[in-house]
């Protein structure tokens, strides 16, 4: 008499994913205790973990690098989002001419990488147009090398949020009389920035990173940022613990924006 087999069972979805995630918990840790195991932990500590060199960094490391990094990311930030709204406005423009050049510069820039359009502004500028210096020395190099950077991204952001803005709100202007300028600046323009502040505080996360490159200009004592200075006391002292602790300084900056930006997002995604 023959025999049948059972079907086998199948796993629902439900238990599927239950398996893929211990699957994934699993792998997680394994990798952790792989690491704790294999790690030379004395050497990590000797080499990372100098409380005595961490402690003489301070306040310097606060009063002078971390300052020094938040002065040259803002004001490039506000160059940038000027020249970013110029070039969007550029490349909304009915002029044939305007929108070439907006696009032309775009496609450029952030095609460039950033470490290249610094080496220009600090080497390639005093070269070109001997006798003249950028005003504002280093900062203004800085301010001038992450603005031109920036603004052709931002052009970019900036253009999406007016672009997002319902026509209906610009002909609602005209018919009250104003100048399609007027409808642009007090109609348009505030709330292409309500929708397009998220993005924006994310590019200023990159450009607050974007700023380490500015070691490539020289500098003084006074003038360096975060990166710049972890560098220095590191090959000084031929130890390691300068980068982290310039490391988490730019955690401190960095992570609220983020955090930020998300809430942000959040709250216009629930908005709409």
């Amino acid at each position: 008499m023959s025999t049948t087999s059972a079907p086998a069972r199948r796993l629902t979805r439900k238990q599927r994913r239950r398996v893929s995630l211990g699957l994934q918990y699993a792998l997680l840790v394994v990798l952790v205790l792989a690491f704790a195991f294999l790690a030379d932990w004395g050497t990590l500590k000797e080499n990372f973990g100098n409380t005595d060199l961490a402690r003489e960094m301070f306040p310097d490391v606060i009063t002078t690098a971390m300052v020094n990094t938040v002065k040259y990311t803002v004001f490039g930030f506000l160059l940038g989002l000027l020249l970013g709204l110029v070039l969007a406005l550029m490349r909304l423009s009915q002029i044939r001419a305007y929108r070439a050049l907006a696009g032309l510069y775009i496609e450029v820039f952030r095609g460039l990488p950033a470490l290249i359009i610094f080496i220009f502004i600090g080497y390639g500028v005093p070269f070109a147009f001997p006798g003249w210096q950028i005003p504002g020395g280093l900062t203004g190099q800085v301010t001038l090398a992450l603005g031109l950077v920036s603004g052709a991204y931002m052009a970019e952001t900036v253009r999406a949020g007016l672009q997002a803005v319902p026509k209906g709100q610009t002909e609602a202007a005209r018919s009250l009389g104003m100048s399609s300028t007027r409808a642009m600046v007090s109609i348009v323009i505030p709330q292409a920035f309500r929708i397009i502040i998220p993005p924006l505080t994310n590019e200023l996360v990159l450009l607050l990173k974007d700023s380490s490159l500015v070691y490539v200009l020289g500098m003084t004592l006074e003038q360096q940022d975060l990166t710049k200075y972890g560098r220095e006391i590191t090959q000084a002292n031929f130890n390691s613990t300068p980068l982290l602790v310039a490391g988490l300084c730019y955690l401190v900056l960095t992570v609220p924006l983020s955090y930020l930006a998300r809430r942000l997002e959040a709250r216009q995604a629930k908005a709409r």
